[in-house]
């Protein structure tokens, strides 16, 4: 239990910055290992506002165990390519990722963390922290006023801007995308398949998205700011919607809600530095394929949490201690980094007219089972590989992805 010292400061083992699904996760996680924890969120309520297409992996669903949050399973994908090529994959037995509400997703991991103990400040935020004597001090701004805090651990998971990073100089991600997203009634899709589109028009470098989400379906686009030449994210999704080879399935939306974020892909230089260490979005750990970071993120959890506390226990976290939990980093790091140039490969660096080539050769009956056989929207470098190896049309794209795909 937190421990008060005199009338100003409270003490606690952990405080975690974002009261997201990661920072509820990580609460749980650490108060299910006997620390104290103080979750400190700077908006009023749990799961807002809203930044995600929505989707839980298999993985983080059976650790949250919260299927009760589910829209719709997603089994299947339809995967368009610039001209209309369709490439149709799944089956409805084997469900890959669900499409949940967030906003009850998040609020479930938050109230697992507390019914495990730790704290929950709502409308509160860091002003300042600072390591001393080996503690770090924090002001928090709270509803009644500014509130002194001190801990044996700091972390942040409070997004991709975060605060704790830039306040402790621990890096930047390598890549931050932006993403753009409306929720709409009347989309013409397939219940439990996902389509996704691709061209220079409407996602230069990426993907659009139109993910079924029960009653509505969440339609998005993602990039990077220097591919998209000057057009805002709205523009984009405009040119998806008006689409000949697709308007047809956009002409009966209305718009119920929209939404956008950034998408921070990359671990940071310094995921941890002394006293402090960064989760989830904060450390940069969105996968580069598809954005998704609640998954990267409960892994990264399940991943520190038992070193980090024992050293919480002996209340030590030299310099060897950090390096241990940098390294325990690095396998993501290149993981990151191989699933970054397979998607340069395939996608990023690719014309419309060579995506085209692609997703003919995609589209072919024994290319499209193997990627029914291998194809884990978690683990893409295993397809991406088999694919550069035995596909003989892909052999010069191995050639952009070779050194980076190895060595990551």
């Amino acid at each position: 239990m937190p421990v008060r010292k005199g009338v100003e400061t409270v003490d606690y083992d952990v405080v975690v910055v974002g009261a997201g699904p990661v920072g509820g996760f990580l609460a749980r996680r650490m108060c299910e290992g006997g620390a104290s924890v103080l979750l400190l969120e700077e908006h009023s309520q749990i799961g807002r506002p809203f930044q995600c297409a929505g989707l839980v992996n298999p993985d983080a669903m059976r650790l949250a165990g919260l299927e009760g949050t589910v829209l719709t399973p997603i089994w299947g994908a339809r995967i368009h390519s610039p001209s209309g090529i369709p490439v149709v994959i799944g089956n409805e037995q084997q469900v890959r990722t669900w499409s949940v509400c967030r906003k009850l997703f998040d609020e479930g991991v938050v109230s697992q963390g507390v019914d495990a103990g730790a704290d929950l400040w709502l409308s509160s935020k860091p002003e300042s922290a600072d390591i001393v004597d080996d503690r770090v001090h924090l002001s928090v701004r709270t509803p009644t006023g500014i509130e002194s805090i001190r801990c044996k651990l700091l972390c942040g998971a409070d997004g991709a801007h975060s605060w704790v990073r830039r306040r402790f100089r621990m890096g930047r991600p390598r890549e931050l995308m932006v993403g753009f997203q409306v929720e709409v009634t009347g989309y013409k899709g397939e219940e439990g398949r996902l389509d996704m589109y691709t061209g220079s028009a409407i996602s230069p470098g990426f993907f659009a998205w139109a993910i079924p989400s029960g009653d509505t379906t969440r339609i998005g686009t993602w990039s990077k700011p220097d591919l998209m030449g000057g057009d805002s994210c709205e523009q984009l999704l405009d040119r998806l919607r008006a689409e000949p080879n697709w308007k047809d399935r956009f002409s009966g939306c209305e718009e119920v809600g929209r939404f956008c974020g950034p998408i921070p892909c990359g671990l940071v230089r310094k995921p941890m530095s002394e006293r402090v260490v960064l989760f989830g979005d904060a450390a940069g750990l969105c996968k580069p394929t598809t954005g998704g970071g609640i998954g990267p993120g409960f892994k990264q959890v399940e991943l520190l949490v038992p070193i980090l506390l024992e050293c919480l226990e002996s209340d030590d976290f030299c310099e060897s201690s950090v390096t241990e939990v940098i390294g325990m980093m690095e396998p993501m790091r290149r993981d990151q980094n191989r699933a970054r140039a397979l998607r340069d490969a395939f996608l990023t660096q690719m014309s419309d007219d060579e995506l085209d080539e692609v997703f003919e050769v995609w589209s072919r009956p024994e290319v499209t089972e193997l990627i029914n056989q291998i194809g884990d929207i978690e683990q893409p470098i295993p397809l991406g590989m088999r694919l550069l190896r035995d596909v003989p049309e892909f052999r010069a794209i191995a050639k952009r992805a070779a050194k980076a795909v190895l060595w990551g």
